[in-house]
């Protein structure tokens, strides 16, 4: 008669089950203790996948939007230097020819006002860190700005013939259908203080402004050339605040989208990244179970009959 083992093969199988699970929950624990997330799969991460990939989808739409207003924020900060340039030279053109008209003398006038359409023209010329026309509009790859010198203003009939830039402002996306416009048109900030040179340097052809000017060019200058002067430095007074509020509004936007970066960076982390303290508390118990099942399934095989009957006597 032969003595067999109390375990039966449902008894076997069944704790072989208990093992493999209790080694899945030890390699997760192990994972989630070396890496410091939850799941390597989407299946450790079960019914929040959806919520998981759509924040994380939100957080690099936030950064891709932050990056790009970061540089639309470089362009309008060198805009900026370029249009405070800019209004001071009208500033000068402006003061230039009332202090003529005040002291009826205007020695010196037309060489300022040389110096005045240079610089004013590379402004309008200028180009940014990639060769394209900062002031070009869609056109960027031309100079928006023709005329080499005062007497070319005189060449065609309007200053406006001069200006070949495009007629649409750059944009930057700040958001899910949010555009700034940061652009500014060559033609736009640069028209009218061309206007008040083309002007007097016509007044200076007519009849030379230069020394003791007499009452008719005094006449001439303060009621042709003045108030283009004015109206040339008002205009870009108000288009260098416009600018700075672009430059604001921007940075608030940058400040807006990594606030947002970060919300999402830290819902994806409270999806994906592991609590520690319960992770290594998980690994603990989970290597205890695993020992304990494989101990019980090693002695559950060892045991037979023999080890139920009573000691003889």
């Amino acid at each position: 008669m032969s003595v067999d083992r109390v375990a039966t093969n449902n008894q076997t199988s069944y704790m072989l089950s208990q093992i493999a699970k209790a080694n899945v929950k030890l390699q997760q624990s192990e994972y989630q203790v070396t890496t410091g997330k939850n799941s390597s799969d989407y299946a450790g991460i079960g019914d929040k996948t959806a919520a998981l990939e759509g924040a994380r989808a939100a957080s690099d739409r936030a950064q891709g939007y932050a990056a790009g207003t970061q540089l639309a924020m470089t362009q309008t900060d060198l805009q900026n230097t370029q249009l405070t340039t800019l209004t001071g030279l009208a500033s000068q053109l402006q003061k230039a020819v009332r202090n003529a008209v005040s002291k009826s003398d205007g020695t010196g006038l037309m060489a300022s006002a040389q110096d005045i359409f240079q610089q004013a023209s590379s402004i309008l010329n200028a180009k940014d860190s990639n060769g394209n026309y900062i002031y070009g509009g869609q056109i960027s790859d031309q100079p928006p700005f023709t005329a080499t010198s005062l007497a070319d203003l005189t060449t065609k009939p309007s200053v406006s013939d001069f200006f070949q830039n495009g007629t649409e402002k750059k944009t930057v996306a700040v958001g899910d259908g949010q555009t700034e416009t940061i652009g500014v048109l060559a033609s736009d900030i640069g028209t009218d203080l061309m206007n008040a040179l083309k002007t007097l340097y016509q007044q200076d052809q007519a009849t030379p402004v230069t020394g003791t000017i007499t009452e008719a060019q005094i006449k001439g200058l303060s009621d042709n050339v003045v108030p283009l002067t004015d109206t040339a430095y008002k205009n870009l007074n108000a288009a260098t605040a416009q600018n700075g509020n672009v430059y604001t509004s921007l940075k608030n936007d940058v400040t807006n989208q990594k606030s947002l970066q970060n919300l999402y960076t830290g819902f994806v982390s409270d999806i994906e990244d592991a609590d520690m303290a319960t992770a290594l508390t998980n690994l603990s118990n989970n290597q205890t179970a695993l020992q304990a099942v494989l101990t019980v399934t090693s002695k559950l095989n060892d045991l037979t009959l023999l080890n139920y009957l009573p000691a003889s006597g």
